[in-house]
């Protein structure tokens, strides 16, 4: 089975598995406990944090571990709307942002939340944003680092230029960033949520990167740990595997490999919608991820789904948005992008990972030629 689906999750790299089963094995103790184990395993988290602070470019304090960028988003939003009680203020949220912001955020306020239109290739409108600013009192502004549907890059720089020109806190979702482009940086933004398995880590565990020194009312509630922004024992283990595997991809990343896969990617998207006619690329028009197409297909009758057949065929992907089933609304990120729901339920989404190869996007080329034909054949029966 070829696996392009790594941006839903990323098989667990060897690296980081060593540091998960040593740390299992060696740090028994409690980080919060007085004793010498305890102590041992303090020190390897205030280590990792360290290390972590480094390739954000931010201060040591700022780091918190969660478990995850749905709980750092949700902790995030959940702490602007308790400081905004009793206070006037909107949201303003890229219209393409995760569910994990989009829904805390709607959740929190409500019709307070505005959010950020898109062009038709799914980058956020900085003119819109700017105006808004100038003309509103807002309490947050969330724009993810890259979209995790279609690839595309998001103007998180220029976004947080804005919002310090006005002192507005800004939230920056740079789940699908990490590990595919250089981390340093972000640590510029107010608010950075990452999550470990988006880049080699395990799953359960990641961190927000959070203003120290100042106020922060916790999401989870009960001990003190981690300065009091976040309650509940760390998960040692996960982060120092989380850190062992961000190491390695920052490595990669320092010699440049993201150059040659991204002609891969390129040469991959040329063949596709030469081979297949009335296929497109979403997002074309825009920067997108080295590893990511999102592809709206010839049209096939919806039942015989893409996904399934290519499942069968070998190949693990994943879709765009929901087939319309009466059951499942189409993709909010598409729809933001100007596509009507028929033409939303034909993207697919092909996410390759660091150990994709070039011929493994030419075998998932041949796949789909195969899929497409048999599907042609069968609707002429």
């Amino acid at each position: 089975m070829l696996y392009f689906d790594h941006n839903a999750t990323t098989p667990l790299l060897p690296e980081a598995k060593r540091a998960w089963l040593e740390a299992v094995e060696t740090l028994v103790g409690n980080p919060s406990s007085p004793h010498r184990l305890g102590a041992r395993a303090d020190a390897a988290l205030e280590s990792a944090r360290e290390r972590l602070a480094a390739a954000l470019d931010c201060n040591v304090g700022d780091i918190v571990w969660t478990s995850g960028a749905t709980e750092s988003n949700n902790a995030v939003l959940s702490h602007v709307a308790g400081m905004a009680k009793g206070l006037s203020g909107e949201l303003l949220v890229g219209a393409v942002e995760h569910p994990s912001v989009l829904s805390s955020a709607l959740r929190h306020f409500g019709k307070g939340v505005q959010k950020i239109p898109v062009d038709a290739h799914g980058v956020v409108a900085l003119d819109w944003l700017e105006e808004a600013l100038a003309g509103r009192s807002v309490r947050l502004v969330a724009v993810m680092a890259a979209n995790n549907e279609t690839g595309v890059l998001q103007p998180w720089r220029e976004v947080v230029a804005l919002c310090k020109s006005r002192g507005i806190p800004f939230l920056c979702d740079a789940t699908q960033w990490l590990g595919k482009l250089p981390a340093s940086g972000l640590g510029d933004c107010d608010f950075v949520s990452g999550s470990a398995h988006k880049f080699g880590g395990p799953r359960g565990v990641g961190f927000l990167k959070c203003p120290s020194g100042s106020a922060f009312a916790p999401l989870l509630s009960g001990g003190k740990q981690e300065e009091g922004r976040r309650a509940g024992t760390e998960n040692v283990a996960g982060v120092l595997a989380m850190l062992a595997a961000l190491d390695v991809r920052e490595s990669t990343l320092a010699r440049g490999a993201q150059r040659e896969r991204l002609g891969w990617r390129e040469e991959f998207e040329q063949a596709l919608t030469a081979e297949l006619p009335g296929t497109s690329i979403v997002g074309a028009g825009a920067e997108r991820l080295w590893n990511t197409v999102s592809a709206m297909m010839p049209e096939t009758d919806c039942r015989q789904r893409w996904v399934v057949k290519l499942d069968k065929a070998g190949f693990a992907v994943s879709t765009g948005s929901a087939c319309a089933s009466g059951r499942e609304e189409p993709s909010h990120v598409l729809a933001a992008m100007g596509l009507e729901a028929g033409e939303a339920g034909r993207v697919l989404r092909f996410s390759s990972g660091w150990e994709s190869t070039r011929e493994d996007w030419q075998k998932l080329l041949a796949g789909l030629r195969e899929v497409h034909s048999a599907m042609i054949e069968l609707r002429a029966t």
